[in-house]
């Protein structure tokens, strides 16, 4: 469903160990730079400063505003990042903070042109975004399916290009004779099975919607609350609504009142649930509608918003 080769494809527990695989199993040196941003995942982030606490590599963030407007302008931050001594770039497909959809394409073209490592984080991405792993052309991807595919929690999937599993260090051991296996990369011992076999399942669904009218349906959805809270005295969308831009999820701030006292009152009054999401340059809630979510609840969440935010 993703044009990818099945021995391409390992199942894992979470984006998180999908991606610590990417991570730690590369041979980096002292001085060795990774490069990423200051809104990738505060988890994979971690990974990173402990190789540079342990190892002596250096982890290079850079900083961006929101919201975004020209896709392009995320490459030339990349390209901009990029040191003599850069060997690999960790990016995002889909930004947990916002819902900012990178242009992962180009910007791991632009790493293969200059013999530089790629990892992309597709936790949010994953059956969320159309896209092929042939046209993403990325060395590592990892992402949890418990998101956006609705499998059960305790299920990922981590992507290796062919040519890079030989050499890759696995997170747990394998033998020597798994060197060349992308099975190498599940020996994790003894886990349960249930939830990898209902795995199936959620895939099943996925192509029973078709992940074009799926992100149809998710922008729409995304796009109704965001259009009307746009509005709102003191409301700012950290992500622009455009189809090149964002999908299911965003970011929006509003100037007179907390994310969490927001997310609090919207939870304790009203039972809706949103993510309170601080970071640089950002200060909001994420709202994540799925494709179950109805136009009434999206309404109901509107006006519980319209109703708290001038009172604050």
């Amino acid at each position: 469903m993703w044009s990818a080769d099945p021995e391409c494809i390992a199942i894992t527990r979470n984006a998180s160990e999908s991606l610590q695989i990417a991570q730690f199993g590369l041979d980096l040196a002292p001085g060795d730079e990774v490069l990423t941003t200051s809104q990738d995942y505060p988890r994979m982030i971690t990974t990173w400063q402990q190789r540079e606490r342990r190892e002596k590599i250096v982890l290079k963030q850079v900083d961006f505003a929101v919201p975004v407007t020209k896709s392009a302008d995320l490459v030339r931050l990349f390209e901009q990042g990029i040191t003599p001594r850069t060997r690999v770039i960790h990016v995002s497909q889909v930004g947990f903070m916002t819902g900012q959809i990178f242009p992962v394409r180009e910007i791991c073209a632009l790493a293969r042109r200059r013999g530089i490592t790629s990892i992309v984080d597709g936790a949010h991405a994953f059956a969320h975004v159309p896209f092929q792993f042939s046209d993403l052309d990325c060395d590592f991807y990892g992402a949890s399916l418990h998101k956006w595919l609705s499998a059960p929690i305790g299920t990922g999937m981590l992507y290796v290009r062919k040519d890079r599993i030989e050499k890759h260090w696995a997170l747990m051991a394998a033998p020597p004779s798994m060197d060349k296996n992308i099975r190498k990369f599940e020996e994790i011992g003894t886990h349960p099975a249930a939830m990898h076999n209902a795995t199936l399942q959620a895939l099943e669904f996925h192509e029973q919607i078709g992940a074009e009218r799926k992100f149809e349906r998710l922008r729409y959805l995304k796009n109704r609350w965001g259009g009307r809270l746009s509005k709102v005295s003191g409301a700012k969308m950290l992500v622009n609504l455009d189809a090149s831009q964002s999908g299911a999820f965003g970011t929006i701030h509003f100037d007179t009142i907390e994310p969490g006292k927001l997310g609090e009152t919207l939870l304790s009054k009203y039972n809706i649930f949103v993510t309170p999401i601080t970071g640089p340059g950002i200060n909001g809630i994420r709202v994540s509608a799925n494709v179950y979510t109805s136009t009434a609840e999206i309404d109901r969440f509107c006006e519980a918003v319209e109703a708290v935010v001038p009172r604050a």
